[in-house]
């Protein structure tokens, strides 16, 4: 027999999440330009382009930072797809990021330029891939819309205990039990 999914599980809403997922197309963008500023200005090490090509580089700089915000879309069409389709979704796309991640900082290391390039790119690349995939599941976690506690489910969690389905939740200091034209408990909390 399937088992079903808990009720109290709640479902991703796409909203928050492609919201979160643009916030985090633009810090990749600008990590990209961040890291290009710094290899290339500040310790003149050329990334992508030429020395020749000065510090803000050519086009080279915006395409690298664009590609870095469609990677952080594409990672949140990935969130998306897995939590409609996989179990423990964030699991499997921190390995997935991860990595892609890898493969993005070996394949710079395999080419046929200065070191100092290739460390430079692998580690744009690196901190590009780590910032995607902590943000996107930092937002996984927040998008996630949890349904409304029933009487019925705290009643499943302390068998035997009446619960007034009209009272707050448990977990409030104020809560009544049975009459619910009581008046509230005494405060905890001295006045």
């Amino acid at each position: 027999m399937i088992e079903q999914p808990s009720p109290t599980a709640g479902k991703l809403d796409p909203g928050r999440l492609w919201a979160g997922g643009a916030a985090t197309a633009i810090v990749a963008a600008l990590i990209a330009v961040v890291g290009i500023l710094f290899w290339r200005g500040v310790l003149d090490i050329p990334v992508l382009a030429p020395k020749g090509e000065g510090v803000w580089g050519n086009a080279n700089t915006v395409t690298y930072a664009l590609a870095s915000a469609g990677i952080a879309l594409a990672a949140t069409g990935l969130v998306q797809v897995l939590s409609l389709t996989t179990p423990k979704y964030r699991t499997f796309f921190s390995w997935i990021m991860v990595l892609l991640t890898a493969i993005a900082v070996v394949v710079p290391l395999s080419l046929a330029t200065p070191w100092s390039s290739r460390f430079a790119t692998a580690g744009i690349n690196l901190v590009i891939g780590l910032a995607i995939t902590v943000i996107l599941n930092g937002v996984a976690r927040s998008a996630v819309r949890r349904p409304p506690r029933t009487a019925r489910q705290f009643n499943q969690q302390q068998p035997g205990r009446y619960v007034d389905p009209s009272a707050p939740p448990p977990d409030n200091p104020y809560r009544t039990y049975g009459d619910p034209g009581a008046p509230p408990p005494e405060s905890p909390y001295r006045t």
